[in-house]
């Protein structure tokens, strides 16, 4: 077991996922940006990094019914299919317990969100790696949906560094083969009711661009 992954079980197996910083009861924002996209409910959405986080179950009552969830955590990942169970027959969640930088073979999405789990990618390498991942997962025209710590959001997070990024950091990341769509700022308040500011940044896919899964 990679230290990455070492990290990520301790703290899904030592605390309740409600006493976790990152913990929302509801993802509004979340759900207030695929309501500002529009996103049709029969199309594919990954959730990278989900953790234990209660989205992939608002997708299912709004009738989503092609769902992956990506997290590193076994733990995480075993704690929400438990709770989804038993899924209605018409809905599909694939679980992929695996670090988001070693995913094979990629799915093929229409929506790439990610709340929190990219700015834990440091590395300036890793994160073109991680960009190249969500350029091939994700189809001509299809979302992709960041959240992360703002330039003036924590420094760290579960006891490890983080990369802020602001809304031009993120378009910069990804280059000229997407174009950004929304961006937008969120308080987040933690169970213990400290503030942490989070940066939102959409960006669509091109359709000119080739994709390996188009």
């Amino acid at each position: 077991m990679s230290e990455v992954q070492q990290h990520w079980e301790q703290v899904w197996t030592s605390k309740p996922h409600a006493e976790t910083s990152w913990y929302q009861a509801d993802p509004t924002p979340s759900l207030e940006l695929f309501d500002h996209l529009g996103i049709p409910s029969d199309v594919p959405v990954i959730d990278v990094g989900c953790g234990e986080s209660f989205l992939v179950d608002r997708l299912i009552d709004r009738g989503f019914s092609q769902l992956h969830l990506l997290d590193v955590s076994q733990s995480a990942l075993s704690a929400v299919t438990e709770r989804l169970a038993p899924l209605p027959g018409t809905v599909t969640v694939t679980t992929h317990a695996v670090d988001v930088l070693d995913l094979d073979p990629l799915p093929s999405v229409g929506v790439w969100h990610d709340r929190a789990m990219l700015h834990f990618i440091r590395d300036q390498a890793d994160r073109e790696w991680y960009a190249e991942l969500a350029f091939q997962a994700i189809r001509p025209g299809g979302f992709l949906v960041i959240g992360g710590f703002a330039p003036d959001g924590p420094e760290q997070c579960s006891n490890l560094e983080v990369q802020r990024a602001g809304a031009d950091d993120i378009e910069a990341l990804f280059g000229d083969r997407f174009e950004r769509v929304d961006a937008r700022e969120q308080e987040h308040r933690t169970p213990w009711e400290s503030d942490q500011r989070f940066q939102w940044t959409v960006l669509r896919r091109r359709a000119s661009e080739d994709s390996v899964n188009a």
